[in-house]
């Protein structure tokens, strides 16, 4: 690139960065640090680029630079003689009316002026490493980044506009959305200013609040994971073995952050985050088999786990408790950290119970223990996993346990119009040598007590109701009469023999797979439990029936 065109650049930007709104530029010169748009097929790269922005950003320039960029004069060199002639002949182009005029109009031109959009990408790349174009940014964040964004679309538009004019393609809307995609293009590969990260910084601090909370999907590589500044793995170095391990069993602070063992050799697990104002009062261990309190200290801050709840963003010591369950068993595997501002302190543990545990610890392994609800965690990967109710009936025909619902037997729906219709609630049954299963997909008749005494006056039921909310049923009837109904883990079971012995090893009050807990004492009661062939039987069936009220079919 010539010194005359670099001088006739330098000389149009301050006047077209002028034209540019502080807000769409900011956008601009914040892409950086925001994620690389998916590549479409066969779409060049400005296009890519300009589709990736916001449409008001493109909006809002547009409507800001069309009339003054149009009436701007910049004298400059030839610099467009080697582009190809326009094309002969026709050729289709689809569009819509929501379709902004800049990328319609940018989209087209590749077609019209073959090899423009490069030529001014290739210019504006060039010029913007020109020492008369050098920027000097100041002020906060907000204002680093927009003059950083303004002035780098400043360099694309008159770029385009010069380019654009000798080649005889004077549509502003083009030169508009060719220098936003050229822009966006080139500023997610620039080098923030100077004086952005401690602006960034400043920014960060004066925005945080506490408490913060959330959960993320945590990288596991080598049976660990990390917590580290800005969520970055390798800051912790990439293998430990079991002897780093061997004081608590869980985690240990290293250089870089603190690293969680984990019963998962590779891929990801759940992790809950808490960062609290103040120390928990006491120590929750219901639900977890380890937990262990650790100090570190955080150089910088931001301290996290990949997600979008960190530490403060600024250096101090810390305190994280470490919860996890399910190392034992890795489908199930979770944690939960729970970080607060604290002088150093040794190591507290206040759970060890996992056998993955007492192996780090170097301790005798407890002894594996029975939990029958496992059997029923597929029912958490089905459609029912959102909200539904089981119930089982024995002494019953189908027939009469569809009327006790409040359904007609007589007249069967097709499945599938029903669970796409969301309106009256519903039921499909299996009729199983004496056992009846009634399924309701994201219903509730099945908890009721007349529904209950109706199906139980010949035999025994039993019912499990969940729903999205978290609530849920667990329900048993004999000979007519409701049993117990209770909320697992809050309501109080019946004294009932019957009842006592359905419950008997089940510990409700740990909120963990309360669910299956219920699927397991609906089959004690009743004899017969819920399988993943019922739901694919149903499916083959294809039928189910409408509920219209109790004793009432339609």
């Amino acid at each position: 690139m010539g010194d005359d065109f670099a001088a006739a650049v330098a000389a149009a930007v301050p006047a077209v960065r002028a034209m540019i709104p502080a807000a769409p530029a900011a956008v601009l010169g914040r892409l950086r640090c925001t994620p690389e748009p998916h590549r479409l097929r066969d779409e060049p790269d400005v296009v890519r680029s300009l589709r990736s922005l916001p449409s008001w950003v493109v909006e809002r320039v547009h409507g800001a630079v069309e009339l003054p960029l149009a009436r701007l004069e910049i004298p400059a060199p030839p610099v467009a003689a080697g582009l190809k002639p326009p094309p002969d002949g026709t050729f289709a182009f689809i569009t819509s009316d929501s379709e902004a005029e800049a990328l319609r109009e940018t989209r087209l031109l590749p077609r019209t002026r073959p090899g423009l959009p490069e030529l001014v990408a290739d210019l504006t790349a060039r010029a913007a490493d020109d020492d008369r174009l050098t920027l000097a940014a100041e002020g906060d964040e907000a204002a680093i980044a927009a003059a950083h964004g303004a002035h780098h679309l400043a360099i694309a538009l008159v770029t385009a506009t010069i380019v654009a004019r000798e080649a005889g393609e004077p549509s502003t809307a083009a030169i508009v959305g060719t220098a936003l995609g050229v822009a966006a293009s080139l500023l997610r590969t620039r080098p923030m200013p100077g004086g952005y990260a401690a602006a960034l910084r400043e920014k960060e601090r004066a925005e945080y609040r506490l408490p913060q909370h959330g959960s993320t999907s945590a990288e596991v590589r080598d049976h660990v994971f990390a917590l580290t500044e800005n969520g970055a793995r390798e800051a912790v170095g990439h293998r430990f073995t079991d002897s780093v391990f061997r004081d608590n069993g869980l985690a240990e602070a290293v250089e870089g952050g603190v690293v969680i063992r984990t019963g998962t050799e590779n891929g990801h697990v759940r992790v809950g985050i808490r960062v609290l104002a103040e120390p928990p009062a006491t120590a929750e261990t219901l639900g977890w088999e380890e937990v262990v309190d650790l100090s570190w200290r955080a150089e910088h801050g931001s301290v996290g786990v990949g997600g979008s709840v960190t530490t403060p963003p600024w250096p101090g010591d810390y305190r994280v408790r470490v919860h996890a369950y399910g190392r034992d068993e890795p489908e199930t595997e979770g944690y939960d950290l729970w970080i607060w501002a604290a002088p150093p302190g040794p190591p507290v543990v206040h759970a060890r119970a996992d056998r993955l545990g007492h192996r780090l610890r170097g301790e005798p392994e407890p002894p594996v223990v029975d939990r029958p609800e496992a059997r029923y965690r597929w029912v958490d990967r089905s459609r029912l996993t959102v909200a539904a109710t089981v119930t089982v009936v024995t002494g019953l025909p189908a027939e009469d346990v569809i009327r006790a619902f409040g359904a007609d037997p007589a007249r069967p729906e097709p499945l599938e119009d029903l669970r796409e219709a969301y309106a009256d609630p519903w039921l499909a049954v299996l009729g199983l040598d004496g056992v009846v299963v009634a399924i309701e997909e994201n219903g509730y008749h099945g908890s009721h007590a007349e529904v209950l005494t109706a199906v139980s006056r010949a035999g025994r039921a039993a019912s499990m109701f969940w729903n999205v909310n978290g609530v849920r049923r667990l329900s048993f009837a004999r000979a007519g009469e409701v049993l117990a109904s209770f909320e697992p883990g809050l309501g109080e079971p019946s004294a009932e023999d019957e009842v006592v012995a359905a419950l008997a090893g089940l510990d409700l009050e740990n909120y963990r797979d309360r669910t299956e807990k219920g699927l397991v004492a609906v089959e004690r009661f009743t004899g017969r439990g819920l399988y993943p062939e019922d739901l694919e039987d149903i499916d083959r069936l294809a039928v189910a029936y409408r509920i219209t009220g109790p004793g009432s079919p339609r």
